[in-house]
């Protein structure tokens, strides 16, 4: 992956944008901490196609059918009012 600081990055915005579309994603860097990445939109769709609804996410976790708690005897302390 290119590195680009953001005033590069700005002059050069057509030279970004078509490496990220023939050499994979473009990172931004502002004062040299990294701050955006550019996709080219097929990567970008190929990372939220398969994005699964909250109804699918929760129906898709572990089977609890079987689900028993055991409870302890003990009837507790006494506690004087």
């Amino acid at each position: 992956m290119a590195v680009w600081q953001v005033q590069e990055a700005k002059t050069r915005l057509s030279e970004v944008i078509e490496q990220a579309s023939t050499e994979g994603p473009q990172i931004i860097t502002r004062h040299g901490s990294e701050r955006a990445v550019i996709l080219s939109m097929e990567d970008y769709r190929a990372l939220t196609a398969h994005k699964p609804n909250l109804r699918d996410y929760l129906l898709g976790g572990p089977k609890v059918d079987s689900f028993e708690v055991e409870r302890d005897a003990d009837t507790g302390r006494e506690v004087s009012l």
